[in-house]
């Protein structure tokens, strides 16, 4: 079962069959063919370095090439800065030009990975099967092969793929994506046994701290405040450093109320990972609280982020289209949800495209995309759906329909948005006749 443990910079490096390097050379110090992204930050920055020094010995080390270019992709990942991807993309090549892709599938799944990384989710899918036909056992390219699908929404066939990663590389990057591919299903109940799996199998505390977080995320989205508190304290005590851990025990405390915790948290994560979804929600938290300038300054940070991540590659359509839709410019959020549907037919861009025609007044074609986000195939439940539907519901006049939506989203999980469960609680009392996201009449 693969895990964490070895992945400092003392360990051995992998090659591309699972076989270590008995050269008797100096290796790298990432294996090839691991999690890259459930390191600490430090073991990952120790071992980029330690891999500079071992590439700049063995330029023609094409495993070392590969290793530094996933590392990068991480990197970038957890550190909010996409200037790290073009440096993934000229390793993967430096390894592709000493191993050619029929023999180097870390190559092909490092690219996978960094495809997944811009949002070029069919080219992720490409790689990954061109990987997997290397080799078939590649946990990197089986964990991708999954993301792609999902990202495509191509649901049914992403649970199939999830099924094969779980038969040939069973362990904690199959697990945690297994469990997501079966909540997009509706399937809560084996979603949270397969992380329960997955965390008995956990040693390393980088490993502790992702599931556990998995754990915490899954309990949040159905409303469980006190079981995601508990799951998101395991995660930080298992590591300090962890930044999702540190989110989603923020974006719990202030669900339950507590916003100077809230606040202190979320600060710090975007101190630290200042990527649209944060920044967005450490604005909602202030807007909640009435401070509408220190608000203004978080989303304004999205465009700033969205700009430098668009000159590296990296799609951002997605999530300009929802945070442009609630917080900035309705046109370029339409724009934005159009170009993310024609790439994409998921629930998640059928909910960003539905807003986004809502912000733009085009209420009855935004309930025909709300029904794909909300509809029983495949089965997803996402409180934020539910709202903009009732949402939508309401501004077309259907007060039964927009009753039953934004209740269901409050049961669902209450605390799910410090504004927009507000909003749902405003229109749900009859105080509100808004027919425009965010207050626009």
């Amino acid at each position: 079962m693969a895990v964490a443990a070895g992945l400092t910079a003392t360990s051995v490096a992998m090659g591309a069959d699972g076989d270590s390097d008995r050269s008797g050379r100096d290796t790298p110090a990432l294996a090839a063919d691991v999690s890259v992204e459930r390191l600490t930050a430090g073991d990952l920055a120790q071992g980029i370095d330690a891999l500079h020094k071992h590439l700049q010995r063995q330029p023609k080390d094409a495993t070392g090439w590969a290793t530094l270019g996933t590392a990068y992709v991480e990197q970038a990942r957890t550190s909010g800065d996409p200037t790290r991807y073009p440096q993934a993309e000229k390793a993967y090549e430096r390894s592709l030009k000493l191993r050619p892709p029929g023999e180097n599938d870390a190559a092909l799944a490092g690219r996978a990975a960094l495809a997944a990384a811009r949002h070029d989710f069919g080219a992720a899918l490409s790689q990954a099967d061109r990987a997997l036909r290397v080799n078939p056992y590649s946990e990197r390219a089986l964990s991708s092969r999954v993301d792609a699908l999902v990202e495509l929404g191509r649901y049914d066939e992403a649970l199939r793929a999830a099924e094969l990663a779980d038969r040939r590389r069973p362990g904690i990057p199959v697990f945690t994506r297994y469990a997501y591919v079966l909540e997009l299903h509706g399937d809560m109940k084996r979603a949270r046994q397969v992380l329960l799996r997955a965390l008995e199998s956990a040693f390393a505390p980088a490993d502790v701290a992702y599931v556990a977080t998995s754990l915490g995320q899954l309990a949040w989205s159905q409303g469980q405040y006190g079981r995601a508190q508990g799951h998101f304290t395991t995660a930080v005590r298992a590591d300090p450093e962890y930044v999702p851990a540190l989110e989603g025990r923020g974006r719990t405390y202030a669900a339950q109320g507590r916003t100077k915790r809230a606040l202190s948290d979320l600060e710090e994560v975007v101190r630290r990972y200042p990527l649209p979804g944060q920044l967005a929600a450490l604005g909602e938290l202030h807007e909640a609280s009435g401070q509408r300038e220190r608000a203004e300054e978080q989303y304004a940070l999205v465009g700033t982020w969205t700009r430098l991540a668009r000159a590296n590659g990296v799609a951002t359509d997605l999530e300009s289209a929802l945070i442009e839709a609630d917080h900035g410019d309705a046109e370029e959020a339409l724009r934005s949800a159009r170009a993310e549907w024609s790439r994409r037919e998921s629930v998640h861009t059928a909910d960003a495209l539905a807003w986004a025609l809502h912000a733009n007044g085009k209420d009855e074609e935004a309930l025909t995309y709300a029904k794909k986000a909300t509809a029983g195939t495949p089965g997803y439940q996402n409180a934020s759906f539910l709202f903009h539907r009732g949402m939508i519901e309401h501004a077309l006049g259907d007060d039964k329909a927009a009753r039953r939506f934004l209740r269901a989203a409050l049961d669902l999980n209450p605390g799910f948005s410090p504004t927009a469960a507000r909003e749902a609680k405003s229109v749900l009392s009859g105080k509100s006749v808004l027919s425009g996201p965010r207050g626009e009449s």
